[in-house]
């Protein structure tokens, strides 16, 4: 009788552990399949919803890799576009490669979206645009001109330059897409639009107004400001060009110098900005490629003669530098603290991995290569601006996804 009993209990406890395991192994099985493969602190369902909804947090547009589409890409081709300046028209100044128009954007966990120009123009109709800064600036600028042209739009006519400002218009929509250079933000010595190739640079690092008022009636404003800010000696400036007691002072304190004139930047917008209306965007620095040896060539390589993107996830150049994106990142997050419509628009990785799509020696030259430079081409490289079609293209995909999208919380 007690072995009938002990053998009972037995089997009971086995039932009992038996389900209790199943129960386990069902949980196990759950959460697995809830959570995925989590090497990227992303949740597989965040992942599937985000996969066609870019307003969620999860959605991150610029953590991805490139991919060749030779199928939906170049968004445009270079002849197409009536507009396009000599600076990027790398197939009209001897360029014989393609394979770089036709990289496609993959975001990890999610899909970027298409560049529609007619659904852009729609939300921009009666609407001012405005790029602010330097030529890489006006390199995105550019871009976005061409995606516009492409479209099909008709009566659109060439952009019109005044002093500083480059105006694009479109009148259909009554919108404007605008570029106005101001390197440094602040005012400078290399303020003008042609003649800034100054090497002895002078800033007036207090002093904004006499560019910001060209910018305060735009509803989207775009900025970005960085390459003019790496030279190692800079002069800032109190008091005017024009006075004969202005207080110079030669530095070198990149970042200091630079932090300066972002809280000057940031100042005016926080006072002037009308805040209901105006949507703000900074572009993050913009990856050069002059050094070979960060992606394993040798010492006398740059992006001439490169034909592929660099495809190890974890690449960073040297000489792009966290410390001043750290700054202007800053700035940004302490305008949104303050109630301004701004984001901080990551661009760098992605065009970190392009050592492909440099103009390098396929552009105009606007002053005349040495003998030295025609014999070795790679002393005239620029390894700096994009040729486009190209990487800015993407630029102002991620671009329009913000502006297109209506909620503020996207990848806050």
């Amino acid at each position: 009788m007690a072995e009938k009993l002990v053998h009972k209990s037995w089997i009971i406890q086995y039932n009992l552990h038996s389900v209790l395991g199943f129960l386990l192994l069902f949980f196990l099985f759950v959460s697995f399949y809830l959570i995925g493969d989590n090497s990227d602190g992303v949740n597989f369902l965040a992942i599937n919803k985000s996969t066609r909804k870019i307003s969620s947090p999860k959605c991150d547009l610029f953590s991805g890799r490139w991919i060749f589409d030779n199928v939906s890409y170049p968004l445009y081709k270079e002849k197409q576009c009536s507009f396009m300046p000599d600076d990027f028209a790398c197939h009209k100044f001897g360029r014989k490669d393609s394979k770089y128009h036709y990289w496609r954007w993959q975001p990890y966990h999610c899909d970027l979206p298409r560049f529609n120009a007619k659904g852009l123009l729609e939300k921009l109709k009666g609407k001012r645009v405005l790029f602010v800064g330097d030529s890489l600036n006006k390199n995105q600028w550019a871009s976005m001109v061409c995606l516009i042209e492409s479209s099909g739009i008709p009566s659109l006519n060439p952009p019109i330059w005044k002093g500083n400002l480059i105006t694009f218009e479109v009148k259909e929509y009554n919108a404007t897409v605008d570029f106005y250079w101001s390197p440094l933000l602040v005012e400078s010595n290399c303020d003008d639009p042609v003649e800034h190739r100054v090497r002895d640079r002078i800033i007036r690092v207090e002093a904004i107004e006499k560019h910001a008022r060209h910018w305060i009636d735009a509803d989207i404003l775009i900025f970005d400001s960085f390459t003019w800010w790496l030279e190692s000696h800079m002069t800032l400036q109190w008091g005017s060009f024009n006075s004969s007691d202005a207080i110079h002072k030669k530095v070198e304190m990149k970042l200091r110098r630079y932090e300066m004139a972002l809280r000057t930047w940031s100042d005016w917008l926080e006072f002037q900005i009308e805040r209901k209306r105006t949507k703000l965007f900074f572009m993050s620095l913009s990856s050069s490629h002059k050094n070979g040896t960060d992606w394993g060539r040798g010492n006398d390589q740059n992006c001439y003669g490169e034909t592929e993107p660099i495809s190890r996830r974890e690449y960073w150049g040297n000489e792009s530098d966290i410390n001043m994106m750290q700054i202007a990142e800053a700035s940004v997050n302490e305008l949104k603290r303050k109630g301004l419509d701004i984001q901080y628009l990551n661009i760098t990785q992605l065009s970190e991995y392009r050592k492909d799509g440099h103009p390098s020696i396929y552009k105009r030259n606007w002053v005349a290569p040495t003998k030295e430079q025609l014999l070795n081409p790679r002393k005239n490289s620029d390894c700096v601006h994009w040729c486009l079609p190209g990487v800015p293209d993407v630029w102002n995909q991620i671009l329009y996804a913000y502006i297109m999208d209506s909620s503020r919380e996207l990848n806050e």
